[in-house]
């Protein structure tokens, strides 16, 4: 089932006061709940996420070169999750047809997550701002077409607590995330936080999960098609991504930016 922004109906604001946890219970205690997520695995990560938010838990994905990963986990569930998906775009082609194939394998509860801005606007009135150089024109392009979106989005559906893929290994940001933490008034669970690349492949081969088109193109990331590129033996992983400008599109980000799919 998919849906856009423009189909979701307004829900309240969540309780979010990062004092007194879900649904104010003066019992929930960050430092405690990261120890204890620290010994599961990834299926119970997300398992304590539902069973603690209920309504207000979602996954958030890019439909990237890991992302079948919780999808599949997510899928498994007793209950089903909303998952987000931020489409800028300006996607590569096979990354459309790979969300296709995914949300009808999995029979994904997906809703797309879009800017305000159409690419032909946004164009017309700041020009192609990842073509600059310029850090503050990618900052400015990465708030408009993936921060503002997926938090609109996250408004409406009143959630309290999204999933993410993000891992360690992948950016110095990542390596010092803990498995639970406050980002933007919701709290931000990520199950594959202490995965390994191998871990991923060897998971979806386990699963029989297709793989991104890209992969076996060289991509060990991707995003927009403008911004990615293949492992060219200078530059691989997230140094590939942005022109080489950042490594965060902003969504991981604490702060204004917020933090990341």
């Amino acid at each position: 089932m998919t849906s856009t922004f423009a189909d979701l109906e307004q829900r309240g604001e969540p309780d979010l006061n990062p004092d007194r946890g879900p649904a104010g219970d003066p019992a929930f205690d960050p430092q405690r709940i990261c120890q204890e997520l620290a010994q599961g695995d990834a299926a119970s990560r997300l398992r304590w996420g539902l069973e603690t938010f209920g309504a207000g838990f979602v996954l958030t994905t890019s439909f990237g070169i890991q992302s079948a990963v919780l999808l599949h986990q997510i899928s498994r569930l007793d209950r089903p999750v909303p998952v987000i998906w931020v489409d800028t775009g300006y996607l590569p082609p096979e990354t459309y047809r790979y969300a296709e194939t995914l949300t009808a394998r999995l029979d994904l509860r997906l809703t797309i997550a879009q800017a305000e801005l159409s690419p032909a606007r946004m164009e017309a009135l700041h020009g192609q701002l990842w073509s600059t150089g310029k850090l503050e024109d990618m900052e400015l392009y990465l708030r408009l077409r993936k921060v503002e979106p997926l938090d609109r989005a996250m408004e409406a559906l009143g959630v309290r607590c999204w999933a993410s893929g993000v891992r360690g290994g992948q950016t110095d940001h990542r390596q010092a995330m803990e498995p639970l933490a406050l980002v933007r008034q919701r709290w931000s669970l990520r199950p594959l936080l202490d995965w390994t690349a191998k871990d991923v492949f060897y998971y979806m081969q386990e699963h029989n999960l297709p793989q991104h088109p890209l992969f076996e193109q060289g991509y060990s990331t991707v995003g927009d098609w403008h911004s990615s590129g293949p492992d060219d033996g200078t530059n691989a992983g997230r140094a590939t991504r942005f022109g080489g400008l950042k490594q965060e599109c902003g969504i991981h980000l604490p702060g204004v930016m917020g933090e990341g799919i």
